[in-house]
C-alpha cells in the first residue's frame, strides 16, 4: 500500500513470542519459544503517549440514556510503531502493534487484604493477553485466552481510529448528530478473516452508547466502513465463540450481536416468509448443543463488500459456502486473487534473475510486472535460456552448501530440486508427496541399473503443536527419509530432506533454488495459496491440482506450461457423493499397495512397527482428502516431470513462458483491486520529494492543507 502511495496503517497484536521454532528430534517436531524480542527490535519505537485503555468482563447497566457498560477490569494497550517505506517513492505507513500492560492501580484498587506483592503479580495475567501467538493453522480452537487477544486489537484499533478521525478536519465542527457522517467516506477497515469480527459490535458499541447515534444511522455507517475478506473454507477452521464465554467476557458486544442478528434475520423473514430452514441456516447464532457465534456470519452481515482470495475459492464462498447470504445480497461479493511483493521475492531473494530480466526488459516491470509478459519473445533465445538455466544452478549450488553443512547429507546439484513447502495439513496432502517418494525408491530397488531421473525430495513446514496426525506426517517423512538417504543402492539418486524450522527468511533461500513446485491440495481445500506464485517468480515448474490459485497460473501460463493433475471440483464432488473407497484403489494399484503396506509393516520404523498404524488407517477409513484417488495421476504426471527435466532447454523454455505469466500474481494488482473496488481510493504513483530536498513553499502548504 505504501508502493501504492495509499496512506493507511496495518494494526495487530505486538505478541512477546511468535510462531514457535520448530527443532526436529529423532525425526519429530519439537517446539522452542521464539524469544524474538530478546535483542531488541530496532524498527520498533513505543508510542506511551497513545496509550489506550481496553475493558473485560463487568455487567450492562440499563440507564436512562441507555446502555452502560460498568464494572470492568481495564487492560492498557500501549502501541508500538514500526515504519513500511514504500519502494523508491518516499512514502512511509505505519504498522502499529499493541502490546498489554497491566494498569498501575491494577488488583489494588479493590479492597484487598493488603497482599500488595501478589497484586503485584498478578498484572501478569493482564499483561499475558500479548504474550504468545496462537500456532494453529486453519483451526479454530475456542480459548479464552484467544478470544481476548482479537477484542484486545480490536478495541484499541477503533479507538485510535476514531481518534485521529476526530483530530482531522471531517470530524470537527458539525454537530454530534452529523460528525460521523463521513466517517466511511474516510476512513475504511478491511477485516482480515473473523479474527478482528468483534470490530463490528464495537463500533456500533462506541456509535450507540457513547456517541449517541441513533442505532440505523450507526449500523449504515458500520457497514460501510467494514469489508471482509474470507481466507478457509475448512469447516473446522471457522470461529464460532460459545455465547457463555462472550456473556462473561463482553455482556455489551453479546446483546448488539443479538440486536444485529433480529434485525438481519427480521429482513430474511419479509423477503423469504415461512422459511425457517433459511432462517436458522443464515443466523449469527447457532443453535443445537451449545450456542455459538457464527463470526463469519457476523461478519458478511457487517460488511458491505465479502471477498476471497483466488477465483475458484470466491466462487466456493459465494456459491456453496455463503450461498444464503449471496442470494440475498450478490453483489456484496467479490473476487481478489492474492498477490506476492516482488520486491521481497525476486529483487531481494534472487538478485541474479531479477538483474537477467532487467537486462533483457528494463528495470520498471519492479513497479509494474505485468510486464514481465515481454519476456515471451526471448523464450526461444538461446544465450537467454543459457543464463536462466545458469542463474538457477547457481542457486541451487548455494543451497545445497547449505544442506550440506546443516543436514550432513551430501547433495547432488544437478539433481532435480523438488519442493513441498508450506504448513503441515492433511488437506495440503505432503503424504502424497510421501507415498511419491516411496514409490520412487521401490522403482530404484527393483532396477537399479534402469536410468532414472535423480531427485532432491524437500519437505518442510510446522505443524500445529496440539494437530496429532500433522506431526506423525512430519515422523513418516523424516523416518521415509533416514531409509532413503542411506541405502547404498540408491546412492544419489534420490536424497529426502525434511527442511527444519521453515520461515519466511529460510524461503528466501530455497525458491529461487528450486526446480519443482508442489502444490497437491484436494480440488477446492486451499483458498488461494501465495508460495505457488513465489516459486513460479522464482523460474520453477508447478506440479499442481486445479486449486487455489493454481488455476489462474494455469489460465495465464497456459495448461501445457504447468503440470496440473488430479480431479477437478467438480469430480471431487461426484466421488463425495458416491461415496469415497480408499480400499478399491488400495487393490488396483500395486505400486501404492506396496508403499502402503511398506508403512503398515514396519519397513520404516523397524524399532517400532506399528508406529505409522494411525497414519494408514486415516488413509483407509477417513481421510477426507482423497490422497488414494488422486495417487496414481499424480504419479503418472511425476514421470513426465522427470522425463522433461532430461531436456535442460525444453525444461527452461517452460520456466521462462511461466516467468513471463506471473505478472498477475503481484501483490501490487491485488492491492489496486482492493483499493478501486472496496475501499474507493485511487492508488497514486507520485514519488514526495525526499526530506533533504527544499521544496517550494506553496506545493509544501497545498500538501499540509
Amino acid at each position: 500500500m505504501a508502493t501504492l502511495g495509499l496512506a493507511a496503517y496495518g494494526y495487530g497484536i505486538r505478541y512477546e513470542y511468535g510462531i514457535f521454532n520448530q527443532k526436529i528430534r529423532d525425526g519429530w517436531q519439537v517446539e522452542e519459544a521464539d524469544d524474538w524480542l530478546r535483542h531488541g527490535n530496532p524498527w520498533e519505537k513505543a508510542r506511551p503517549e497513545y496509550m489506550l485503555p481496553v475493558h473485560f468482563y463487568g455487567r450492562v447497566e440499563h440507564a436512562k440514556s441507555g446502555q452502560k457498560w460498568v464494572d470492568t477490569q481495564v487492560v492498557l494497550a500501549l502501541p508500538y510503531d514500526t515504519p513500511v517505506p514504500g519502494y523508491m517513492n518516499n512514502t512511509v505507513n505505519t504498522m502499529r502493534l499493541w502490546s498489554a500492560r497491566a494498569p498501575n492501580d491494577f488488583n489494588l484498587r479493590d479492597f484487598n487484604v493488603g497482599d500488595y506483592i501478589q497484586a503485584v503479580l498478578d498484572r501478569n495475567l493482564a499483561e499475558n493477553i500479548s504474550r504468545v501467538l496462537y500456532p494453529n493453522d486453519n483451526f479454530f480452537e475456542g480459548k479464552e485466552l484467544r478470544l481476548k487477544q482479537e477484542y484486545f486489537v480490536v478495541a484499541a484499533t477503533l479507538q485510535d481510529i476514531i481518534r485521529r478521525f476526530k483530530a482531522s478536519k471531517f470530524g470537527s465542527t458539525e454537530s454530534v448528530r452529523t460528525i460521523f457522517d463521513s466517517f466511511p467516506d474516510q476512513v475504511a477497515i478491511q477485516l482480515n478473516d473473523t479474527h478482528p469480527a468483534l470490530a463490528i459490535p464495537e463500533l456500533m458499541r462506541v456509535f450507540v452508547d457513547i456517541e449517541k447515534l441513533p442505532w440505523t444511522k450507526a449500523w449504515d455507517i458500520t457497514k460501510r466502513t467494514f469489508a471482509y475478506t474470507n481466507h478457509t473454507v475448512l469447516p473446522e477452521a471457522l470461529e464460532r465463540w460459545p455465547v457463555d464465554l462472550v456473556e462473561k467476557l463482553l455482556p455489551r458486544h453479546l446483546q448488539i450481536i443479538y440486536e444485529i442478528n433480529q434485525r438481519h434475520l427480521d429482513k430474511v423473514t419479509a423477503l423469504f416468509p415461512n422459511d425457517l430452514d433459511r432462517l436458522r441456516r443464515m443466523s449469527l447464532i447457532e443453535e443445537g448443543g451449545v450456542k455459538r457465534i457464527n463470526m463469519a456470519h457476523l461478519c458478511i452481515v457487517g460488511s458491505h463488500a465479502v471477498n476471497g482470495v483466488a477465483k475458484i475459492h470466491s466462487d466456493i464462498v459465494k456459491t456453496q459456502v455463503f450461498k444464503d447470504f449471496a442470494d440475498l445480497e450478490p453483489e456484496k461479493f467479490q473476487n481478489k486473487t492474492n498477490g506476492i511483493t516482488p520486491r521481497r521475492w525476486l529483487l531481494l531473494c534472487n538478485p541474479g534473475l531479477a538483474e537477467l530480466i532487467a537486462e533483457k526488459i528494463g528495470e520498471d516491470y519492479v513497479k509494474d510486472l505485468s510486464q514481465l509478459i515481454k519476456l515471451h519473445k526471448f523464450v526461444n533465445d538461446d544465450i537467454f535460456i543459457r543464463e536462466v538455466s545458469k542463474v538457477k544452478q547457481e542457486n541451487k549450488v548455494k543451497f545445497a552448501q547449505l544442506l550440506e553443512k546443516e543436514y550432513r547429507v551430501k547433495i547432488n546439484p544437478s539433481s532435480m530440486f523438488d519442493v513441498h513447502v508450506k504448513r503441515i495439513h492433511e488437506y495440503k496432502r505432503q503424504l502424497m508427496n510421501c507415498l511419491h517418494i516411496i514409490t520412487m525408491y521401490n522403482r530404484i530397488k527393483r532396477d537399479p541399473m534402469k536410468p532414472f531421473v535423480p531427485r532432491t525430495v524437500i519437505i518442510g513446514g510446522k505443524a500445529a503443536p496440539g494437530y496429532h496426525m500433522a506431526k506423525m506426517i512430519i515422523k513418516l517423512i523424516t523416518a521415509v527419509g533416514h531409509v532413503v538417504n542411506n541405502d547404498p543402492v540408491v546412492g544419489n539418486k534420490l536424497k529426502v530432506i525434511f527442511l527444519e524450522n521453515y520461515r519466511v527468511s529460510l524461503a528466501e533461500k530455497v525458491i529461487p533454488a528450486t526446480d519443482l513446485s508442489e502444490q497437491i491440495s484436494t480440488a477446492g481445500t486451499e483458498a488461494s495459496g501465495t508460495g505457488n506464485m513465489k516459486f513460479m517468480l522464482n523460474g520453477a515448474l508447478t506440479i499442481g491440482t486445479m486449486d487455489g490459485a493454481n488455476v489462474e497460473m494455469a489460465e495465464e501460463a497456459g495448461e501445457e506450461n504447468l503440470f496440473i493433475f488430479g480431479m477437478r471440483i467438480q469430480e471431487v464432488a461426484e466421488l463425495d457423493k458416491k461415496g469415497y473407497n480408499a480400499q478399491e484403489y488400495y487393490d488396483k494399484l500395486p505400486e501404492l499397495k506396496q508403499a502402503i503396506d511398506q508403512i503398515k509393516s514396519g519397513f520404516f520404523s523397524p524399532m517400532q512397527p506399528d508406529l505409522f498404524n494411525e497414519v494408514t488407517n486415516m488413509l483407509f477409513h477417513h481421510d477426507r482428502f482423497k490422497v488414494f484417488a488422486d495417487y496414481e495421476a499424480y504419479v503418472k504426471c511425476q514421470d513426465k516431470v522427470s522425463q522433461l527435466y532430461m531436456n535442460a532447454k525444453e525444461w527452461t523454455k517452460l520456466v521462462i513462458r511461466n516467468i513471463a505469466a506471473s505478472g498477475k500474481f503481484s501483490s501490487d494488482r491485488t492491492i489496486k483491486e482492493y483499493a478501486r473496488e472496496i475501499w474507493n481510493v485511487e492508488p497514486s504513483d507520485t514519488k514526495i520529494p525526499p526530506p533533504n530536498e527544499p521544496r517550494d513553499l506553496a506545493v509544501d502548504m497545498a500538501t499540509i492543507t
